[in-house]
């Protein structure tokens, strides 16, 4: 009777330890799969935001890999700081203020977060009036701010030779800062600085940047626009 007794003891001493581990293992599954839910709507709430750069053939990289224009290098900054943006390069070689202004709708199609604006350059090269060039770039910010009225916005600004004359090389500079202003964009002063009239950072053309030239002109937007995306 005794031995009973103590074999139907520890049967459910047994059984009660058995309870607890399956309990405790339980509360482990449970704890991971809690974690694993945190981990993915923690994934589901990092959007990733569009960065477009829209501008002349000094942002589509003429005469370069693709891989080597400056807004990819800012892509792979990006990257290697884990921040949650995708860089759209919307360079077209040859554009002037007025066909961007016909052109930006169609980007805007996909969403944009940051806007960065490279276009004028053409309009100085070609003498286009100032008072025509900066209509036309207030027409594609205000065009940009209806569609996204939350994006933030970035101004790459250009100068032009003073071959153009002297008053046209000054106004034509006034363009981009007094848009900035005017608009609460973000500025870069000069986006060929350090890079603009020096041989051997510019290809064959002498107005083009090469791939080395092209690093110095991701550091000077991105000195900028780093600010614009914290």
């Amino acid at each position: 009777m005794m031995l009973r007794k103590r074999l139907t003891g520890l049967f459910v001493l047994a059984m009660l330890f058995a309870a607890c581990g399956n309990k405790q293992s339980k509360v482990n599954s449970d704890q991971t799969l809690d974690s694993v839910d945190q981990s993915t709507n923690k994934a589901n709430d990092t959007k990733v935001k569009n960065i477009l750069f829209f501008g002349t053939s000094l942002t589509a990289g003429y005469g370069l890999d693709p891989t080597e224009a400056y807004p990819a290098l800012i892509q792979n900054r990006i990257d290697s700081l884990k921040m949650p943006y995708k860089v759209i390069n919307g360079g077209l070689s040859g554009e002037t203020s007025a066909a961007g202004k016909s052109r930006i709708s169609w980007l805007l199609k996909q969403p944009i977060d940051v806007f960065v604006l490279e276009l004028g350059a053409n309009d100085g090269l070609r003498g286009l009036p100032v008072a025509q060039t900066t209509k036309n770039l207030q027409s594609i910010i205000d065009s940009v701010k209806t569609k996204y009225p939350n994006v933030k916005m970035v101004m790459a600004g250009m100068q032009v030779p003073p071959n153009m004359g002297a008053k046209y090389a000054e106004d034509f500079k006034n363009i981009f800062p007094n848009l900035a202003k005017k608009n609460n964009m973000a500025l870069v002063p000069f986006l060929l600085d350090k890079v603009g009239g020096v041989p051997k950072l510019n290809q064959e053309d002498g107005i083009h940047p090469t791939a080395e030239g092209d690093k110095i002109l991701a550091e000077n937007v991105w000195v900028i626009l780093k600010d614009v995306l914290e």
